[in-house]
C-alpha cells in the first residue's frame, strides 16, 4: 500500500474516533481539568527524585493512579509504579509510561514558582511534565468511562536519567520479568512538553570511567613522583583532540572529573567520566574502542601509574519503523491538533523497547519548555492539554476502542 494511502487512512480513522462520544468526553475532561494537571505537575515535581531515591515520589504517583481508577497498582523490584487499566480482551498490553527521577542531586531546591501559565522549577518538565501528563490520562478515561480493546499498563519509571542507566525499563522489560511476559505490544514514554516532536529513534550512549592511580605524595617534597591528575589533563586534551567529523553525528564529552585529597599532595588517584553518543550503533562502538585504545596508548607508556576503564552506562539505541502503527497514529494525532510532526533522534526511555523490536515512541506532554537539566528549568502551558489529547489519541488508536 502507497504510504500517502496509509496516512490518509489512519488519518480518517482518528476523525471518526475522536467523534465518539466517549473519546469526546475524554478530551473535554483534559480541557476542563487542566489546573488539576498542572497542581498534580507541581506536587510530584516538589517531591525530590534524586537517581536511586525515587520512592518518596513512586509512593505518591502509586497513590494518584489508585485515585484515577486504575487497579492492581504496585511498585516492582526495581522501584518502578506499575498499574493496570483492563481492556476488554486478553491481547498483549500497551505501556505508557514517564519516568520518575531527576539528574538533581538531594540537596537541590525543588519548589516550583509560578506567574500565570509559567512555571519555574528543577524538574517542572522532565519530568514533572511527563507524570502529569500520564496521571491525567488515567483520569480522563476513567472519568468518560473509555475502555480500550487491548490493555493499558501505566507505568511511572525510575533510573531514566544519568547514572540510572534506564534501570526501570530495563528491569521493567527483562527476560523473566512479568510484563516481558505479557509481550507488550506497543510502548509510548511522555517526557517533558512539547506537541511537534515524535522520537522514533533512540540515541545510543557509552559511559566511560578511566581511573589513574600512582604512589601520591607531599606536593614539594616528593615532586617528581609520578601524579594521575596531571596525567588525566594530558589525557582528557587527547581525547578532546579525537576526529569525531563523521556521519552519523556522533559525540564525546568529558563530562565529570575528580581526585585527590588534599591541596599540598599529588593525589594517590584521578578519574573522569565521560559520554559517548551516536544513532549509529556501529559508529558508537568504533568510538568506544578508539577511546579505550587512546586511553591505553598513553597511559601504558608512563612509569609509576595504573589505570582501568570502566564501562558505566550502557544505554541502547534502536529505531522503531516510521510505517508502523505506533509511528503513523502519533503522525495523525499530531496533525489532527494543528501541528507538523517531527520525527526526531533522542535518549529515553523508548531506547529499551525499541532495541528488544517493541515499538516505541517518546511523546512530549504539551505547552513548552526550557533549561531543562539546570536549576532554571521551566516550563509553560501553551497549548498544555494538547499534548495529553495527543497522547489518547494514540493510545486509542494503538490499543483500540471497545465496542458496546
Amino acid at each position: 500500500m502507497p504510504v500517502q494511502t496509509q496516512k490518509s487512512g489512519i488519518d480518517e480513522e482518528l476523525r471518526a474516533l475522536a467523534l465518539r462520544e466517549d473519546v469526546e468526553a475524554a478530551v473535554r475532561y483534559l480541557r476542563s481539568h487542566d489546573e488539576d494537571t498542572l497542581a498534580a505537575q507541581i506536587e510530584l515535581t516538589e517531591i525530590p527524585a534524586p537517581p536511586f531515591q525515587e520512592d518518596r515520589r513512586a509512593r505518591r504517583m502509586a497513590d494518584l493512579l489508585r485515585q484515577a481508577g486504575l487497579t492492581d497498582v504496585k511498585i516492582d523490584g526495581t522501584g518502578n509504579v506499575v498499574a493496570l487499566r483492563p481492556g476488554s480482551s486478553q491481547e498483549p498490553p500497551l505501556v505508557v509510561s514517564a519516568h520518575l527521577d531527576t539528574v538533581f542531586p538531594p540537596e537541590t531546591d525543588v519548589g516550583v514558582t509560578r506567574s500565570g501559565s509559567l512555571l519555574h522549577g528543577p524538574g517542572i518538565s522532565d519530568d514533572g511534565r511527563g507524570l502529569a501528563a500520564l496521571l491525567a490520562l488515567a483520569r480522563a478515561m476513567d472519568r468518560a468511562g473509555l475502555r480500550t480493546r487491548a490493555p493499558l499498563l501505566f507505568v511511572a519509571t525510575v533510573g531514566e536519567e544519568g547514572i540510572g542507566d534506564l534501570r526501570g525499563v530495563k528491569g521493567l522489560l527483562a527476560e523473566g520479568s512479568p510484563v516481558a511476559a505479557m509481550h507488550p505490544a506497543g510502548f509510548i514514554s511522555l517526557d517533558g512538553a512539547g506537541l511537534e516532536r515524535i522520537v522514533a529513534r533512540g540515541l545510543g550512549s557509552r559511559r566511560l570511567r578511566v581511573t589513574i592511580r600512582g604512589p601520591g605524595g607531599h606536593s614539594w617534597t616528593d615532586w617528581g613522583t609520578a601524579n594521575p591528575a596531571h596525567a588525566l589533563l594530558e589525557l582528557g586534551a587527547r581525547l578532546c583532540r579525537l576526529d569525531l567529523s563523521r556521519d552519523p553525528k556522533t559525540t564525546l564529552t568529558v563530562a565529570r572529573l575528580g581526585g585527590g585529597k588534599s591541596i599540598n599532595a599529588i593525589p594517590q588517584e584521578a578519574w573522569m567520566e565521560m559520554d559517548l553518543r551516536s544513532g549509529d550503533g556501529d559508529a558508537l562502538a568504533e568510538l568506544v574502542e578508539q577511546v579505550r585504545g587512546a586511553v591505553d596508548g598513553y597511559l601504558k607508556g608512563l612509569d609509576g601509574l595504573e589505570h582501568e576503564v570502566e564501562t558505566i552506562g550502557d544505554r541502547p539505541g534502536g529505531a522503531t519503523d516510521p510505517e508502523s502503527r505506533l509511528v503513523r497514529s502519533a503522525e495523525a494525532a499530531t496533525r489532527l491538533l494543528g501541528a507538523e510532526p517531527d520525527l526526531a533522534l533522542s535518549s529515553t526511555d523508548a531506547n529499551v523497547p525499541m532495541r528488544q523490536g517493541i515499538p516505541a515512541i517518546t511523546l512530549g506532554g504539551g505547552g513548552e519548555a526550557g533549561k531543562a537539566h539546570t536549576t532554571e528549568e521551566w516550563y509553560r502551558n501553551t497549548k498544555g492539554p494538547d499534548g495529553i489529547v495527543r497522547a489518547l489519541y494514540v493510545a486509542l488508536l494503538v490499543a483500540g476502542v471497545a465496542e458496546d
